[in-house]
C-alpha cells in the first residue's frame, strides 16, 4: 500500500474499506476494498474527513484481486458462457443458452486445492436454463502473488466449465405389453414420454404398440431404426418376469449394449443401447409413476450428444436416490448429483 492524496487518487484502487455514519439514519460501507476511484468519488471521499487514502501500489509479481480474478476466468471458462462485470474480486458465470452443465470435478478439485484461489459450481450434468448462474470465481486476498495464478494454469486444464446446448431430437416411443396392445388397458406411457420429451423441444416422428413378443418387438425396433428417429424408447417388459422380453429383444438387434441396470431409485431397470448413431433406451415402469427417474439424468445427456458410458452410469449412484418430495424442484436438487 501506499498513501495518497485523495484529489490524486483517480484511477487507484482503495486497499480499506471506508465507512459513512449518518446519526439515526446509516451506519455502513461508502466504499469497499478492492474499488476503483473515479473522479465522481472525490467530493464524497472528501466529505468523510478522506483527505488521504491507502491505495494499491503495484510490486513485480503480484496480481489485484479484479486482474487475478480476470485471469481464471480465462482459464476455466469455456462455450456456453457469458460473465459478470467484477464486484469485489468476483465474476459470476452465466448460462448463455440453455443447456447442461458441464464441470470437469476433477479439475477443479486441483484448483480449489491450491489455497487462496476458490471456483464455486453448481453440479456437474445439471440441465441449465439460458441467464442461470452456474459458477462463481475469485481469490482470497486483496493482493495475490501472480506465481499463485502461474500455478493454476500450470496444474490445470483450460475450459473446465461449459454449457453444452442441448439439441433436440427426433424420438421413436415403442409401447410393449399384451395388456395395451390387445386393448385391454389404455396407454399411459405415451403421453408422459411426450410430456418429458417435448420439455427439451423433441419431436416424436414414431410410435407404435407391439405385444411381448420378442420377434415382434424386434421388428418394431428395426422399423424405428430405419426412420429418422435419433432416439428410441421402449416401454414395458423391462423387468424379470418371463413375459418380459424388451431387453432380450434391444440386445438381439446387434448394437452396444451399455448397461442393463442403473444405481439410481427409481429407475434401476434401465436399459442404454447404442445401433450405430441412434440411441436406444428401454424404460422401467417408473417413467410412468414417478416424477423424476433415471431416464431424467440420462435423457440431457443424450440431447447433449454425449456418448454415454457404463461408468457414467456407475457414477450415478452417488446422489441416485430420489427423495419423491412433495413439491418437485429438480434438477435443483440432490437427485442424479
Amino acid at each position: 500500500m501506499k498513501t495518497v492524496k485523495t484529489i490524486d487518487a483517480i484511477g487507484m484502487i482503495l486497499c480499506h474499506d471506508i465507512t459513512k455514519i449518518v446519526p439515526g439514519e446509516f451506519k455502513g460501507v461508502a466504499f469497499k476494498k478492492g474499488h476503483i476511484i473515479i473522479e465522481e468519488d472525490i467530493p464524497e471521499l472528501l466529505k468523510l474527513g478522506k483527505d488521504n487514502l491507502f491505495v494499491w501500489e503495484h510490486k513485480e509479481g503480484t496480481l489485484h484481486e479484479n486482474d487475478a480474478a480476470i485471469r481464471i476466468k480465462n482459464h476455466i471458462a469455456g462455450s456456453g458462457l457469458e460473465f459478470s462485470s467484477i464486484k469485489e474480486g468476483k465474476i459470476d458465470f452465466i448460462a448463455a443458452q440453455d443447456g447442461l452443465l458441464k464441470v470437469d470435478v476433477d479439475e477443479l478439485f486441483k484448483i480449489n486445492s491450491l489455497r487462496e484461489i476458490i471456483v464455486a459450481t453448481l453440479h456437474n450434468n445439471t440441465p441449465i436454463k439460458k441467464g442461470t448462474k452456474v459458477a462463481g470465481t475469485r481469490v482470497i486476498p486483496l493482493i495475490i502473488k501472480e506465481d499463485k495464478i502461474l500455478e493454476m494454469e500450470r496444474i490445470s486444464i483450460k475450459e473446465i466449465i461449459k454449457i453444452l446446448p442441448i439439441k433436440p431430437k427426433k424420438i421413436a416411443i415403442i409401447t410393449t405389453g399384451n395388456e395395451v396392445f390387445y386393448g385391454r388397458i389404455k396407454d399411459k406411457f405415451g403421453p408422459i414420454l411426450s410430456n418429458k420429451v417435448k420439455e427439451y423441444g423433441c419431436e416424436i416422428v414414431y410410435h407404435t404398440f407391439s405385444s411381448d413378443d420378442k420377434e415382434m418387438i424386434k421388428e418394431k425396433i428395426n422399423e424405428a431404426l430405419k426412420s429418422d428417429a435419433e432416439v428410441i424408447l421402449c416401454t414395458g417388459g423391462m423387468s424379470v418376469d418371463p413375459d418380459d422380453r424388451t431387453p432380450l429383444a434391444i440386445k438381439e438387434m446387434g448394437g452396444e449394449l451399455i448397461t442393463y441396470g442403473s444405481p439410481v431409485l427409481p429407475g434401476a431397470m434401465l436399459l442404454l443401447a447404442y445401433y450405430k448413431n441412434k440411441s436406444i433406451l428401454g424404460l422401467p415402469g417408473c417413467v410412468m409413476h414417478s416424477k423424476r427417474t433415471a431416464f431424467d439424468l440420462i435423457l440431457p445427456r443424450i440431447l447433449a450428444d454425449e456418448k454415454i458410458s457404463f461408468s457414467d452410469i456407475s457414477k450415478c449412484g452417488h446422489g441416485g436416490l430420489c427423495l419423491d418430495c412433495p413439491t418437485c424442484s429438480f434438477p435443483h436438487c440432490s437427485f442424479g448429483k
